[in-house]
C-alpha cells in the first residue's frame, strides 16, 4: 500500500478489503488444491481397502478348499482344518483392511497447511489493525 496523505478513509478502506478479498481467494485456492491432493491420498487408500476384499474372497475361494483339503491329508480332522484355515486368511484381511482405514483417518484429509496460513494472516491483520 502507499502511503499517500491525499487518500480519503473510503478509498484506504477499500483497498483493503480489497486486498483481503484477493487474499481470501488465495487462501481458497488453496485449500481446493489442498484437498484435492488429499483425495487423491484417500483413493489409494481406498484402493488398498478394495484390493483387500478382492485378496481375501480370491484366498477364501481358492486356497481355503486345497488348505482343508491338504491338512485332512496330514491327519486333522476336517472340521479343524477349516477353522485353522479361515482364521489365517481373516487375519491377512484384517491387517489390510487397517492399513487401508488408517489411510483414510480425516485428519489426513484436512487442509492443514491453508488452516495454517489463515490463522497467521489473520495474525498478520491484527497485528496492522492493532499498531493503527
Amino acid at each position: 500500500m502507499t502511503t499517500d496523505s491525499n487518500k480519503s478513509a473510503g478509498s484506504l478502506l477499500t483497498e483493503a478489503l480489497s486486498h483481503v478479498s484477493s487474499l481470501m481467494r488465495k487462501e481458497v485456492d488453496l485449500a481446493r488444491a489442498e484437498v484435492n491432493e488429499n483425495l487423491k491420498h484417500a483413493g489409494v487408500a481406498i484402493g488398498l481397502i478394495v484390493g483387500a476384499v478382492v485378496v481375501a474372497l480370491t484366498a477364501l475361494n481358492v486356497l481355503s478348499a486345497a488348505l482343508v483339503a491338504a491338512l485332512t491329508e496330514a491327519g486333522i480332522p476336517a472340521g479343524w482344518s477349516a477353522v485353522i484355515v479361515g482364521v489365517l486368511l481373516a487375519i491377512v484381511a484384517y491387517v489390510m483392511v487397517q492399513k487401508g482405514t488408517n489411510d483414510l483417518k480425516l485428519s489426513s484429509l484436512a487442509p492443514t497447511r491453508t488452516a495454517k496460513n489463515v490463522k497467521r494472516d489473520a495474525q498478520t491483520m491484527k497485528e496492522v489493525y492493532d499498531d493503527k
